[in-house]
């Protein structure tokens, strides 16, 4: 396995200060690797309930006599399974001398879960665990031979991504699929025909780094617009799908106040749009630039250990936008992406650094030179921004 020191430490941060402390993302992303890795630093006194295991949902059958004698760390895997647990949570985080920390893991977002929030508000942290990113596979042992490229042709899930070759990847991203719709969703309580979800799923694929436009997938679909609304929750609410808040300023000018919609994962992306896993395939394929923009984001906000929740985009409809826009540490940093070796300055990207107040504004890019554009605007290389980041101390 590739080493995430940074998401340890993050999360064994958020046990210390809070009584629950709970990983979320998506299926395979290595949730329960990192839960063991906090389970054995914790020493002898830790406890791993697997929810998928049958034995432990039997032990669980009472959880208030199966938890509340337990001390030290407590893991629960899968805890969508058993929502129920949370209001058993709620108690055994209420006590006054805390013998247990209590670590959760899910694969659905807290809101889709529902009663997460509710009981455990004040009590429970949340740290995201997304597939492995440019930085950690960059300080990695091992690693694919073409290192960036083939993390953004297979993605980021971690069996995805060290697969024996391209076409392993493929085959193990199309079970991927077939196994989130057919098991998945409906263990989530989701009534829905998984080939109605797949259906709308590569439709939204390319639109992949577009305006969410709810009205064309719905007659493109035959249903309604708040159904077409209701399949993109569940895709974000598992992780599968980022959806971009526009970012709206008084500047006088009409802003867009649509959001901007990426398939998470890369090389699901390309499962999705059934591209032929190899290079060439991929460089071809009409959709290649979004692609390219939506893994080069990911890497950006990976690399700046930023929070989603403060990433945005900004468009007018005069036609300036701004690809990526990251509130962080009291600073506004806006992000392009273009796909070529050579990007040139643009009006559009005046207009954001002016209207935004932008402290920098970086335009990523997939050559291999970084060179200034203008004042205060930079074209640095994808690769480059992801090196120089690696150098400075983890942000938490």
């Amino acid at each position: 396995m590739i080493p995430r020191p940074h998401h340890f430490e993050t999360v064994l941060q958020r046990l210390a200060e809070f009584p629950v402390a709970a990983i979320i993302g998506a299926r395979q992303t290595g949730k329960t690797t990192i839960a063991r890795a906090i389970a054995a630093n914790w020493g002898a006194n830790a406890h791993h309930f697997d929810l998928q295991d049958p034995r432990s949902d039997a032990i669980l059958s009472s959880p208030m006599l199966a938890l509340e004698p337990l001390r030290g760390l407590v893991v629960l895997d899968e805890i969508q399974r058993r929502p129920d647990l949370f209001s058993v949570l709620r108690v055994l985080a209420d006590r006054p001398d805390s013998p247990a920390r209590f670590l959760i893991l899910g694969s659905a977002s807290p809101e889709l879960i529902r009663r997460s929030a509710e009981s455990l508000a004040g009590r429970i942290a949340y740290h995201e665990l997304p597939g492995i990113d440019a930085l950690e596979l960059s300080a990695a042992a091992h690693r694919p031979a073409d290192g960036l490229g083939a993390l953004w042709r297979r993605g980021g899930f971690p069996r995805a991504l060290l697969a024996a070759s391209d076409t392993a990847s493929e085959r193990w991203r199309r079970e991927f699929i077939r196994t989130f719709l057919e098991r998945d969703i409906p263990e989530l309580g989701i009534r829905l025909a998984p080939a109605t979800l797949r259906r709308f799923w590569m439709m939204l694929a390319h639109y992949s780094g577009q305006l969410w436009n709810g009205a064309e997938l719905a007659r493109a679909l035959g249903v309604s617009e708040p159904t077409v609304r209701r399949y993109l929750d569940i895709l974000a609410g598992t992780f599968m799908v980022r959806v971009l808040t526009p970012w709206y300023v008084n500047s006088g000018q009409r802003v867009v106040k649509s959001p901007k919609i990426y398939i998470s994962d890369s090389g699901i992306l390309h499962s999705l749009l059934e591209i032929s896993p190899t290079r060439n395939a991929l460089l071809a394929h009409p959709r290649v630039g979004a692609s390219w923009e939506g893994f080069a984001a990911h890497q950006v906000v990976c690399a700046l250990r930023a929070e989603w929740q403060d990433c945005y985009h900004w468009r007018t409809h005069t036609g300036a936008e701004l690809d990526l826009l990251i509130n962080r540490d009291s600073q506004r940093l806006g992000f392009e992406f273009k796909r070529s070796d050579s990007p040139k300055l643009t009006a559009s990207m005046r207009s954001a650094q002016s209207t935004l107040k932008l402290d920098r504004l970086t335009v990523i890019h997939a050559g291999d030179r970084a060179f200034p554009l203008g004042d205060g605007i930079d074209a640095v290389p994808l690769e480059r921004f992801v090196a120089d980041h690696a150098k400075r101390p983890a942000r938490r």
